[in-house]
């Protein structure tokens, strides 16, 4: 086993294009650290519908270079096995460590396959990537991102020319073009011959921006923005300025990218811990809400303030509130959400008249419904301008949420009055997430073994009145690893991440609701059956 692994490790090191990589591969080889040479060598790390995400470092289970070099070579072989054989791959990156290296060596790989290739002019925001595919007629895109992971990782997500990520079975396919690439030095990597476009992408997507709001709104809310250490710090503050908003206050400690994102222990707004910086900052200057932007800034957090103090709003709950807001604004379309999103936005389509859909998790299936006027997911992504960005966009969701916010200001109210009018009128819609990271994956594989061998029958006293396993897909999905139960007024979804080493508990239950009167009462009872479903749920599962 241990000269196997070494064997395996010195082939890798003799090809290896990266100096950083294989001073720290030699390093592992020297010391003989089996443990370590079998993390990374045990197998590769493996493409799928979010395509490559892995922490950095030596080795096929890692993200690096040569996994780089080897997934863009597969992905040029099977665009020009559809025939796109000259076709344009638009390439952007994030300010994470290597994703400007990884971008590079894409753009050289296309090229030498014979396709042309593109690279945006800078670090910018991933709807901008997702934008600029459809803007220049791309046959396909490639962003260098890990999004909200840890400073360590790094990822590299596939998008075809529709704008849209990647799904099966063009996953698997391309899966299997990359396995059939054997030595890197078979990969044709020219050292120029790629366009470095200019800003002109970038202004077309501010321009593009406009179209998210409607022409004679206000634009009187004052909002306190953080860029978590990403990209999307100037795309934002142009896109304010081009729609007239106040500039926003920037949270300066987290202003500029900074790839090992020193202020919070994971970059994503819905961390504890992660807005902490933005709050103290809305306490100092007291705006009228705050935005939040992911490292890539395709999610958008929102927090107001609620009584004494601030708070972040729910994804559910920016996801109703911008629905409302469509509605109001006459938006004829489909609505769409996935399957762990709150139920309310069927509700909301529902007594508007508009088509509804549910999808997988994950924007590449809500990006694909037939008619998308607006997607949402609950975890801070927004689509508010499907013809413009066929994922979620942080940016555009911004605009839009400021807009709603400045008429409900000129109103004299706030977020959370129309909150409180939307529960009245639907009921109280309450999500919560039971979220368990793991360092050992079998973990969450022996809980999801669990909960299917020894279903519960019940959770916080309610009768579960339906249970699914999704593996088998249902008439509306295709099969996707999963559990759904359904309750007297609650739902729950366990799934694994696609994307993280968690398991993931989705929990929904809806109380109804007469008068204004009775919210306390109703947020009361809600809060109680939410604690309760997830002590019942995490005992049935075992973790």
């Amino acid at each position: 086993m241990q000269d196997e692994l070494i064997a395996r490790a010195e082939a890798w090191l003799a090809e290896d294009p990266d100096a950083e990589t294989r001073e720290e591969l030699a390093k592992l080889i020297e010391s003989g650290d089996v443990t370590e040479l079998a993390a990374r060598f045990g197998g590769t790390l493996q493409f799928g519908t979010a395509g490559l995400r892995g922490e950095l470092g030596a080795g096929p289970m890692r993200m690096n270079r040569s996994v780089v070099i080897r997934a863009a070579a597969g992905l040029a072989a099977y665009l020009k096995a559809q025939g796109r054989t000259d076709g344009l791959v638009v390439i952007g990156y994030d300010a994470r460590h290597k994703s400007a290296d990884f971008a590079r060596d894409t753009a050289a790989v296309m090229t030498g396959a014979g396709l042309r290739a593109a690279v945006l002019p800078r670090p910018l925001p991933t709807p901008v990537l997702a934008f600029a595919i459809r803007h220049l007629g791309a046959v396909a895109g490639v962003e260098v991102t890990a999004s909200h992971n840890p400073p360590r990782d790094n990822g590299y997500k596939v998008y075809l020319g529709d704008g849209s990520q990647i799904v099966p079975p063009a996953d698997a396919e391309i899966a299997a073009r990359i396995d059939a690439v054997r030595a890197l030095a078979d990969v044709p990597r020219p050292d120029s011959g790629w366009e470095t476009l200019d800003d002109s992408v970038l202004e077309a997507y501010l321009a593009r921006t406009d179209a998210a709001l409607a022409p004679d709104s206000p634009r009187t809310a004052r909002t306190v923005y953080t860029a978590m250490h990403g990209v999307g710090k100037e795309t934002l503050l142009g896109a304010f300025a081009r729609a007239g908003f106040p500039e926003p206050v920037l949270v300066a400690e987290q202003a500029e990218p900074d790839p090992d994102f020193p202020t919070v222990a994971f970059p994503n707004p819905e961390e504890p811990g992660a807005m902490d910086l933005a709050f103290a900052k809305a306490r100092e200057t007291g705006p009228d809400l705050i935005i939040a932007n992911d490292p890539d800034a395709d999610r958008c957090a929102v927090a107001v303030r609620d009584g004494g103090d601030w708070r972040m709003l729910r994804g559910d709950e920016v996801g109703a509130l911008l629905a409302e807001h469509l509605v109001r604004k006459g938006a004829r379309g489909t609505f769409a959400e996935s399957i762990v999103s709150s139920s309310l936005l069927g509700r909301i389509a529902e007594k508007a008249g508009l088509a509804y859909e549910e999808t997988l998790t994950g924007f590449k299936w809500i990006a694909r419904v037939d008619g998308l006027r607006y997607g949402y997911e609950e975890a801070l992504g927004y689509c508010v301008d499907p013809e413009g960005v066929r994922d979620k966009d942080g940016i555009t969701a911004a605009l839009v949420v400021t807009e709603l916010a400045s008429e409900l200001k000129e109103e004299g109210r706030t977020l959370l009055d129309l909150l409180d009018d939307i529960a009245v009128e639907y009921g109280l819609h309450a999500t919560d997430q039971l979220s368990v990271r793991v360092d050992d994956l079998s973990v969450i594989a022996s809980a999801m073994r669990r909960l299917r061998e020894q279903p519960p029958s019940r959770l916080a006293g309610l009768a579960i009145e339906k249970s699914e396993d999704l593996t088998q897909g249902t008439d509306r999905l295709p099969p996707t690893d999963g559990l759904r139960y359904t309750l007297d007024g609650a739902r729950v979804i366990v799934r694994p991440s696609g994307t993280e080493p968690k398991l993931k508990c989705y929990l929904e239950v809806v109380v109804p609701v007469a008068t204004h009167d009775d919210l306390p009462e109703a947020r009361t009872r809600a809060t109680g059956l939410l604690t309760m479903i997830k002590q019942d749920l995490s005992a049935a599962a075992g973790i």
